[in-house]
């Protein structure tokens, strides 16, 4: 079981990663067009080097929902495969059963 300050940190980022998207997007679509001047390239630059680095899509880590697992997450439950493998033994998850020979 994760800290409750690492998931509370975790899901600030996540919101704030939400609401930068749409500027981020825009300042990095202004930096890679090769047509505009170096100095709106260089503004652009600098704009985006301001904006909070929690912002940032790629600091949000993929944590289980339930145990906040930083580790081992399944995409398609957003689980880790410890808490999968226990609910899918309990019958909780429709249409999975845990394999056995």
């Amino acid at each position: 079981m994760a800290k409750k300050s690492l998931k509370r940190r975790n899901n600030n980022r996540v919101k704030k990663s939400e609401l930068h998207q749409a500027k981020r997007l825009k300042l990095k679509s202004t930096l890679a067009d090769s047509s505009l001047p170096f100095s709106e390239r260089l503004v652009a630059q600098i704009k985006l080097s301001e904006m909070p680095r929690d912002g940032a899509k790629i600091r949000v880590r993929n944590r289980c929902a339930l145990t906040g697992r930083p580790r081992g997450n399944l995409r398609k439950f957003g689980l880790s495969r410890i808490a999968v493998r226990e609910l899918v033994s309990w019958g909780q998850i429709p249409g999975l059963i845990k394999s056995s020979w």
